[in-house]
């Protein structure tokens, strides 16, 4: 489960057998956790446990980390 950043206590992470999925990201702080897909379109998958205000920084943080998570996920899957 590789983890890709820690930010403001979020965790942003994938899974290591998850790579017969589109390019997505998962989040985790305390109880809450979500998915988000980067590819094709950076869409929610589901968020659980945030506030509105989590919610809203963590897209903000996917939105100003976008290349770096493609890129991660792109290298530890050698795509």
């Amino acid at each position: 489960m590789p983890t890709v950043l820690l930010i403001n206590g979020f965790r942003f992470f994938f899974y290591s057998n998850e790579n017969d999925e589109p390019i997505h990201i998962h989040v985790k702080k305390g109880n809450a956790e979500g998915k988000i897909w980067l590819m094709p379109n950076c869409e929610v998958a589901y968020l659980h446990g945030f506030t509105n205000s989590e919610e809203k920084n963590i897209l903000e943080v996917i939105n100003d980390n976008f290349e770096l998570l493609k890129t991660k996920w792109n290298e530890y899957f050698n795509k």
